[in-house]
């Protein structure tokens, strides 16, 4: 009788254990999943444009609190450019377009009394910066002669750009179409139509397109993949990511003629102060492609956690983790439960935004102040030594497939090593 009451408790208790171990297990999925929640584009890799609007609103207000605590504790700070800092203000042209002379002052500012006759006090100057925009049209004659011995008219060849008997755009206007399709990432249509807005000539968001493949040919024709892939590789650190685009006709395998699997993609290859950029097509978001792509290099390349990158561990001289998603994963850590065993990740999210030069990748969104690609080429290149003796976990680790708190702790582990130093721009 004992013995089954025995063996039933025995029982009982290992039914217990099991519910216990279920609730554990329940209760951790429910916070991993309220964690995903309350996840957003400042502690994940979400793109900005896919954000919640809550999201969005809550990002918003811990930025305005934390610059006003900013504020608060820099009573000293005044406004505008601090000391240092390089301003970008007008300065007076000393050979101006235009001298108008606007007539005397009518009254005194102070008192009013009337200033006729009044003595000569000097005089000051205010300058006006602008542009004129109009219309020039350039049109060549283009002279014909008729052969003596077969008769066939032969007519002089019109300039570069010009085409006999029709009417063209000039270098110009091709230029306008080129930056903001290109450059700036305006549509076709959406250029056309501020290129009439602010130029004053109507065209077509055909001719976006054609001056774009004009570039693209010319390009091909003088080397320039080569050229990049040659300057870069002289180069001693560069930051690469592939972002999907949408395209009207995807690349097909030439064996089997079907379209090759996956989306396409551009990557970006380019040095940490963007003084050389690189943009070219990926078929897809193969691991293959992207080592074929980067053979090149041998130097130091600052990456995301896409463990494609770790298959080139063997001919770069280190690979480093944008410190962007590092600032991003130790957030997202500090929020699973502020203090305690948690504020490891704090302190090194403050190590990572204190950098004076933080490696970031072109993918880095500019959520952080100082984190965002640099506009236009400017600045030099502070280097110092990043994860050289602590390369990132090997590609079978795979950071998407451990959990949050796990790849954080990995990341902690290498930055506190003897060999932390960060690749950025000045």
């Amino acid at each position: 009788m004992v013995e089954a009451k025995d063996a039933e408790v025995a029982v009982l208790r290992a039914e217990l254990e099991a519910e216990r171990e279920l609730r554990r297990l329940l209760e951790l999925r429910l916070a991993e999943l309220e964690r995903q929640l309350r996840m957003d584009s400042s502690d994940s890799g979400t793109p900005g444009s896919r954000e919640r609007i809550g999201a969005k609103e809550r990002r918003r207000a811990e930025r305005r609190a934390r610059d006003a605590s900013e504020r608060e504790r820099r009573k000293d700070r005044k406004p505008g450019g601090q000391p240092g800092h390089l301003g970008k203000g007008l300065t007076r042209d000393p050979d101006p377009d235009e001298r108008p002379e606007p007539g005397p002052p009518a009254q005194c500012r102070q008192c009013g009394t009337g200033l006729g006759g009044a003595a000569d006090a000097g005089s000051s100057w205010a300058q006006v910066w602008d542009v004129k925009i109009m219309r020039h049209v350039t049109e060549c004659l283009l002279p014909g002669l008729r052969c003596p011995c077969c008769g066939t008219v032969t007519t002089a060849a019109p300039p570069a750009g010009a085409h006999a008997g029709s009417v063209s755009y000039g270098p110009l206007l091709n230029t306008a179409a080129i930056v903001l399709a290109a450059y700036g990432n305006v549509p076709p249509e959406r250029a056309a139509r501020l290129i009439g807005m602010l130029l004053r000539v109507p065209v077509s968001a055909g001719f976006v397109d054609k001056a774009n493949a004009r570039l693209a040919g010319r390009l091909d024709d003088a080397g320039f993949d080569a050229a990049m892939r040659a300057a870069l590789a002289e180069e001693p650190v560069l930051a690469a990511d592939e972002s999907p685009v949408n395209v009207l006709t995807p690349d097909t395998d030439p064996d089997t003629g079907e379209p090759v699997p996956g989306a396409a993609q551009v990557m970006v290859i380019r040095t940490p102060a963007e003084r050389l950029v690189w943009l070219t097509a990926l078929a897809s978001r193969r691991a293959a492609g992207i080592t074929s792509l980067l053979a090149f290099f041998t130097g130091f390349l600052i990456v995301d956690g896409y463990t494609a990158y770790q298959q080139l561990s063997g001919q770069l001289a280190g690979i480093q983790q944008c410190c962007q998603h590092v600032i991003r994963r130790c957030r997202a850590v500090s929020r699973l439960g502020p203090g305690g065993l948690q504020s490891w990740a704090t302190d090194d999210h403050g190590l990572a935004r204190g950098a004076p030069g933080r490696g970031r990748h072109p993918g880095a969104r500019r959520a952080s102040p100082g984190c965002g690609p640099a506009q236009g080429p400017a600045g030099t290149l502070r280097r110092r030594r990043f994860l050289r003796d602590h390369p990132q976990p090997a590609a079978g680790l795979g950071w998407r497939r451990e959990p949050p708190r796990l790849r954080a702790r990995l990341l902690a582990a290498r930055a506190r090593g003897p060999g932390l130093a960060v690749h950025g721009r000045a």
